[in-house]
């Protein structure tokens, strides 16, 4: 992309303003919770210096006031109105790599770190790939036996498992 601004098309989902415009609300109420939360703790300056939220209190306003400027700036641009945040097309990529990546996580809780990476790399490999089945087999099974290695036995380093590695005895 070389930041030229692209028309709104037809296959276009979301316009660049709406996601400025919500990017900034969801920055000014992280940024007010940190506010709060430091104010909280205490923003004060004391004879040995300031209370543990004074700065994150500070840090917090800032956020706030640069998103609410953000958030004034999209509301009042028309040209960002005009213009594509992301595509239908892209948004299928994006979810191609999003929604493996949840079931990933959600795999690690049920049959470990370690089966569930073999699994999400033959996929990945496969799906978005195109590697062969000769290739995707020795790469799925070896880095996570690798990391195993690595992890769990020369670093000491106990990471999540499942049924697989129980029955193996670790």
């Amino acid at each position: 992309m070389d930041g030229a601004p692209q028309s709104t098309s037809k296959d276009s989902l979301v316009s660049r303003r709406t996601m400025e415009i919500v990017v900034a609300i969801l920055l000014m109420g992280g940024g007010g919770v940190v506010m709060f939360d430091s104010w909280r703790v205490g923003i004060g300056w004391q004879t040995e210096g300031p209370q543990s939220g004074y700065f994150p209190f500070y840090v917090g306003l800032l956020i706030v006031a640069a998103s609410a400027v953000t958030l004034v700036q999209a509301i009042l641009s028309r040209q960002s109105a005009s213009v594509s945040f992301v595509s239908k097309p892209q948004f299928k990529l994006v979810l191609s790599v999003l929604i493996p990546a949840i079931i990933f996580v959600i795999a690690v809780r049920y049959i470990g770190l370690y089966m569930s990476a073999a699994i999400f790399i033959a996929v990945f490999m496969t799906w978005l790939g195109r590697y062969g089945w000769r290739m995707t087999v020795p790469i799925a099974i070896g880095i996570p036996v690798l990391l195993f290695f690595v992890f769990e036995l020369w670093f000491l380093l106990p990471l999540p498992k499942g049924p697989l590695e129980t029955w193996l005895g670790y």
